[in-house]
């Protein structure tokens, strides 16, 4: 298999793998929002493996230190509930670098990651949602 040489193995019984791909903006986008807050859900529940791929201008969302104003989400501690999870937050590459987002730009737990690696979780879950 072409890819990070990521391995189909059988998976155990009533093991669920949850992929999540958000193209949309960090703020002003409900979307992007309601995805992270379905990705921090699926995350908290026993025998679900969350990944959360973001596309586009939703590399956005794994910036550190986002300053909102007060009583507005912060999305990069939601996506670190992912993370705190066991969960995966993967940025695609192109578009960090058509930003100028670098990889320690990115919150703790999120990694620059490649098309061929979302392949591969796409070939792999049993559940992708587009965002």
């Amino acid at each position: 298999m072409v890819g990070t040489g990521l391995v189909l193995v059988p998976k155990e019984e009533g093991f669920v793998e949850v992929l999540i791909v958000i193209n949309g903006s960090a703020y002003g986008l409900d979307s992007t929002y309601n995805a992270v807050r379905l990705a921090a859900a699926t995350a908290k529940r026993e025998g679900v493996e969350t990944t959360v791929f973001l596309m586009g201008d939703g590399v956005t969302a794994a910036l550190a230190g986002q300053k909102s104003p007060d009583g507005y989400y912060k999305l990069d501690r939601m996506l670190g509930s992912v993370t705190r999870r066991g969960g995966s937050v993967l940025c695609c590459g192109t578009c960090m670098d058509a930003r100028g987002i670098r990889e320690d730009m990115l919150m703790d737990g999120a990694r620059r990651s490649t098309m061929e690696e979302l392949t591969d979780h796409t070939l792999a879950a049993d559940k992708v949602l587009v965002f």
